[in-house]
């Protein structure tokens, strides 16, 4: 199997090897003067924010600084905090606007569910993200284990971007792993288990399929075409083998298994809180996110808010890909 080789490189660290220069990206003061005359257009000029393209201002400061962005997704550490939109001075919509120009000069917006919503919110909205039911766990309060997202469709974007609003009052924190190095791990510790993670487990297709597909997709947790991805999201393989009425079969509840005794211990992710106007942008087929369980305040306005994008140049930009 191509894939069961030790991967070396950027891409494959330990957080012990990661360095904050490796992926903060800091706002230069020319590229906050650019964002505040956008935002001066943006307001003498209201569109909606899916129409306005980078190429329509003039803001090569923050085009430079968004291209190593995308050079550290592409050829770094594989994820990058960008440090910080001016929040206080603009409301959320115009931060909205700005995020997703700058998110645009990196690659490409895509659609995030199947009625084309290209801009979604991350908010705990009270529900239960029970099997079948649609609910993603992003529109809770739980924790969410280490996962690529949209593991369930067979075309997830390349690349995932989080602007925060608002943090929590408690919790929420953020954490981001390389699938690479757990690859590594796993290759070293229970390379009897690896073969299993190659080939298809169920995945729960949260309802974004048409009528009279299937609920569920099946699709392995790693694949090698000329490099390592990963397509892993516990939730969604668990609720698809629900959905499928059977139990994970017994080799690859072990597999999983052993896959999070390697991303869950401590010394292998880089551990932050997302902070207010910071940006958040991961390769989302080589790396892993979470968050921790968060508790919100009660007022509405002051709830956790994050805007998520998802980016892909390649295919359509419509849900399926």
């Amino acid at each position: 199997m191509t894939g069961m080789l030790a991967i070396d490189g950027a891409s494959a660290w330990l957080e012990r090897h990661v360095r904050p220069e490796d992926y903060r990206v800091e706002l230069s003061a020319e590229c906050g003067d650019e964002i505040r005359r956008v935002v001066d257009e943006i307001r003498a000029f209201p569109l909606p924010t899916i129409v306005l393209r980078p190429d329509d201002f003039a803001m090569p400061a923050c085009h430079e600084q968004m291209t190593r962005v995308r050079h550290i997704l592409d050829h770094g550490v594989r994820f990058a905090i960008v440090d910080r939109l001016p929040i206080a001075e603009m409301d959320a919509n115009e931060a909205t606007s700005i995020y997703w120009l700058l998110s645009s000069m990196v690659s490409r917006p895509v659609a995030q569910k199947l009625d084309g919503t290209l801009i979604y919110d991350v908010l705990d909205t009270g529900q239960e993200a029970l099997p079948g039911s649609g609910v993603r766990p992003d529109k809770t309060s739980i924790e969410i284990r280490f996962h690529n997202d949209n593991a369930y469709n067979n075309t997830p974007p390349d690349y995932v971007g989080l602007l925060c609003l608002r943090q929590a009052m408690r919790g929420g924190h953020s954490r981001v792993i390389s699938f690479h190095s757990a690859h590594n791990a796993l290759l070293t510790r229970h390379p009897n288990h690896l073969p299993r993670l190659y080939q298809p487990f169920w995945f729960d297709r949260q309802r974004e399929y048409h009528p009279g597909e299937s609920a569920v997709f099946a699709a392995p947790v790693f694949e090698n075409p000329g490099e390592l991805k990963a397509r892993f999201s516990v939730h969604q393989i668990n609720s698809g083998y629900t959905l499928r009425g059977e139990p994970i079969d017994t080799e690859g509840a072990a597999a999983i298994a052993a896959m999070f005794e390697i991303v869950e211990e401590d010394g292998l992710s880089v551990d932050f809180d997302l902070e207010p106007g910071q940006m958040q942008f991961v390769d989302n087929r080589a790396l892993g996110h979470s968050r921790t369980a968060f508790v919100d305040y009660p007022e509405a306005e002051r709830k956790r808010h994050l805007v998520r994008l998802w980016m892909r140049d390649r295919g359509r930009r419509a849900y399926p890909g």
